[in-house]
């Protein structure tokens, strides 16, 4: 299969964004909070993104009821996110808790592939991935030790 490139660099700028995401919440959430340094962190992407929306025209923004119902709640999951960061980056440092994140993304990945949820295309989980999968453990383990 070939790696589409903008998507990989896509990948890694949003990499690159939660390595520095993670070490600037976690100092707000050091000074002022954990849930204070949620809730900054939301507005302001809440502001960029609207600024962009407003000078799009609100986009497609009206049909949002048409987004399943499950989906709306990406939201939250960002809050848990974002809530993970700023507890976990104090106490096992940044490597050890990016390195959790992504177990976390492999494993509901690998879910969402297997079966085709959410309308993805279904990739099966073969022998190749499964030792992909363990490599990450074992690199895991090695990370956290």
């Amino acid at each position: 299969m070939e790696l589409p490139v903008l998507a990989v660099i896509f990948g890694l700028v949003g990499g690159i964004a939660i390595g520095f995401q993670a070490p600037f919440a976690s100092l707000m959430s050091q000074r002022i909070g954990s849930m204070e340094s949620t809730f900054i962190v939301h507005i302001g992407g809440a502001l960029v993104a609207g600024l962009i929306l407003a000078t799009m025209r609100g986009g497609n923004l009206g049909s949002w009821q048409t987004v399943p119902w499950y989906a709306l709640s990406a939201g939250v999951l960002g809050l848990i996110v974002i809530g993970a960061i700023s507890y976990g980056v104090p106490r096992v440092g940044p490597s050890s808790l990016f390195t959790l994140l992504l177990v976390g993304q492999l494993l509901i990945g690998l879910l969402v592939d297997h079966f085709g949820l959410f309308g993805n295309v279904i990739r099966s989980l073969d022998l190749s991935r499964l030792v992909g999968v363990g490599v990450v453990l074992l690199g895991t383990w090695l990370v956290l030790r």
